[in-house]
């Protein structure tokens, strides 16, 4: 479905970014991860067959630089996907959280997405033809207790159309994943990172339940399920489909 395309994800080497660099290859495509940390990286790409160059996302100058190199190493960028944490906090009253809690998903989410898309659109539009992929929760219409994830979303959403509208004709496509609660990427620590409460695996447990009785369908998107649409997405077979957001929450948001 991907064969002999190249993919670049920036910050592939966690359980999600994983699990859709595994669908690529498996799929035929070259990828590159995209990352801060070698040593994470170094794991996800023995795992999964894919390169890796060490780089920060909030780095224009290195973004493009990196987009420049996977270029003259690989010939084109096909696919680009980022899934670099924006940093969200949860659990904590707007009137309690502090301005940097707020804003620092918003700040960060929205900078690092723009900075990669943009290399990305570049290269793409260059050659006439790309896909560019975006996740989020899909709470740009406010979600309580989530902090500035909704503001992040929404401002999230606005990009992708933005960006969809202005390099459709090039060619090049750019969607978005709505993948809230990807249940089996939630952990004790991952969840604690985001401010829940200290956590045993039972306690988790009952969080992933929680949100599989939130579901139209009653069960949540897993790994595998965002890897699958990934792929459809990044592929020929998706090449009529850009400008939207995809909803892959099993019923959880409105489209």
């Amino acid at each position: 479905m991907l064969k002999d395309k190249v993919a670049v994800i920036h910050g592939g080497a966690g359980s999600l970014g994983s699990g859709i660099t595994q669908a690529y290859v498996e799929a035929g495509a070259r990828v590159f991860l995209a990352g801060r940390t070698r040593e994470t990286l170094r794991t996800a790409a023995a795992g999964t067959g894919a390169e890796y160059d060490v780089l920060d996302a909030m780095d224009e100058a290195a973004v493009e630089a990196h987009a420049t190199s996977v270029v003259e190493r690989a010939g084109r960028i096909d696919i680009s996907l980022n899934l670099v944490p924006r940093g969200d906090l949860h659990g904590v009253p707007l009137t309690e959280m502090s301005v940097e809690d707020y804003t620092r998903p918003v700040v960060r989410g929205i900078t690092c997405q723009f900075i990669t898309a943009r290399a990305a659109a570049r290269r793409m539009g260059a050659r006439g033809s790309g896909v560019i992929l975006a996740p989020d929760s899909g709470s740009g219409n406010g979600s309580p207790m989530m902090g500035g994830t909704a503001a992040a979303d929404g401002a999230m959403d606005a990009m992708i159309r933005q960006f969809a509208q202005e390099v459709g004709p090039a060619g090049v496509r750019v969607c978005g994943i709505w993948t809230a609660g990807v249940v089996d990427t939630l952990t004790p620590e991952k969840l604690a990172g985001a401010g829940a409460p200290a956590m045993d695996e039972a306690a988790v447990e009952g969080v992933r339940d929680h949100l599989d009785s939130l579901r139209m369908t009653k069960r949540s998107p897993r790994v595998a399920d965002i890897a699958a649409l990934a792929t459809f997405l990044a592929s020929d077979a998706g090449a009529a489909v850009t400008g939207t957001w995809v909803n892959a929450t099993a019923g959880m948001f409105p489209s």
